[in-house]
């Protein structure tokens, strides 16, 4: 099936400003220029996070700040409560909210434990609340990095070593087993090549207990891997074979450097496409596989990529997937992408907004990667800039013909 990537017949348009920043005040929206202008200035943001990592460092009082800057675009609170007032402006606008727990704490049995039990509450929140539609969890947060990276690489692991593996098994089963005992969909979330193994196992066992009727748990593919198209075509093999349902979020993905630093260090092939446009290529090959074959598989679409988007609701048309069917949704950060996450939500597709919250001090490290995407990904920053500028102007201009 070949449709083109940005056809104008879908009903939708990623330009639409007025209705891409409707929930923002005039205030609102200027600060939000500030924030952009500021963020479109590379030289800018490296010195910004240099000063405000040295800020936190010496204890200076500049927690009241980053709240009403960085912390406020990007995150809804420090904690659940403080989250309702994002949740709720997003719900008027038909967008769900996924709480994303964005602590990166230590690599210690304690903290474990007491990320898991934070989920578990995002878990809660979302059974009671109609407008969070998933929750998320990353396998990190609740088990070691060196342990994963040992047990994927086949190395023997110690009585202790055993022992927290198990811990892990048991935390990851608790939350799905939470999530679907209060039928709330959950997603894995992926990581590293290294140890995205371990985590593909412990997610497809998961889904063998808990996606019998209905997806519960969610896996996530980066189809910026070279493997992870074939991969997302056996795990939907193995679902039909084993009688559940797969739970498949598509993504891009988010360790480019990473994955191609160490692919040079260790000598490896490097496990990621060559090009941008094989990731693009393999991106809209999933949607149309997982359309295709959705008698077994759901969606959701974790991209800020605007052809992608266009491409899946194409597909729906062509499918005739009606735009509101439970099993494909679309997904964007809290701060980003508003012109796809309320354009798509106004047209009556299913569209939620990753919502990370914790203290300020611990949410630092996501934020800094959030500027430095910002400035890195394909000009992202000056796109959200653009749009913002046209939006404050067409509000100008309605203000003068006024």
């Amino acid at each position: 099936m070949s449709i083109s990537v940005a056809s104008p017949q879908v009903g939708v348009s990623f330009d639409d400003t007025s209705v891409a920043f409707s929930s923002k005040s005039n205030f609102q929206l200027k600060k939000t220029y500030w924030l952009f202008a500021l963020m479109n200035q590379p030289w800018l943001v490296k010195l910004g996070t240099f000063f405000i990592k040295l800020a936190l460092l010496l204890r200076l009082p500049v927690k009241n700040l980053i709240k009403a800057t960085l912390f406020g675009q990007f995150c809804g609170g420090e904690d659940i409560k403080e989250c309702n007032k994002t949740i709720n402006n997003l719900a008027k606008s038909k967008i769900g909210t996924i709480l994303d727990y964005s602590v990166e704490g230590e690599d210690n049995e304690q903290s474990f434990d007491k990320t898991a039990s934070e989920i578990l509450l995002t878990i809660e929140k979302a059974s009671q609340t109609e407008g969070i539609p998933f929750s998320v969890f990353k396998v990190t947060g609740i088990g070691s990095t060196p342990l994963m990276e040992k047990i994927q690489a086949g190395e023997p692991l110690t009585s202790n070593e055993q022992a927290a593996f198990e811990r892990l098994k048991v935390r990851v089963d608790q939350l799905c087993q939470k999530a679907h005992d209060l039928d709330v969909k959950i997603f894995v979330d992926a990581e590293e090549s290294w140890i995205q193994d371990v985590i593909d196992q412990l997610a497809y066992k998961a889904m063998q207990k808990y996606n019998t009727k209905k997806p519960i748990v969610y896996n996530t593919f980066q189809m910026y891997r070279r493997d992870m198209l074939e991969n997302l075509k056996k795990a939907t093999h193995e679902a039909k074979v084993d009688g559940y349902f797969l739970g498949a979020k598509l993504v891009r993905g988010a360790y480019f450097e990473k994955e191609r630093q160490r692919a040079y260090e260790s000598e490896y092939q490097d496990p990621i496409h060559a090009t941008k446009e094989d990731t693009d290529s393999d991106y809209n090959k999933s949607i149309l596989f997982a359309l295709e074959n959705r008698d077994v598989i759901s969606i959701c679409l974790g991209t800020h990529n605007e052809s992608s988007c266009f491409y899946c609701i194409e597909l729906m048309q062509k499918l005739n997937i009606p735009h509101n069917d439970p099993h494909v949704w679309f997904a964007q950060l809290l701060g980003m992408s508003d012109n796809i996450s309320y354009n798509l939500a106004n047209a009556g597709y299913n569209v939620a907004k990753y919502v990370p919250y914790g203290p300020v001090e611990t949410v630092m490290p996501y934020l800094f990667r959030r500027a430095e995407e910002n400035k890195s990904i394909a000009g992202q920053s000056s796109r959200e800039f653009l749009l913002i500028k046209r939006e404050v102007g067409r509000r100008h201009t309605m203000k003068v013909i006024h």
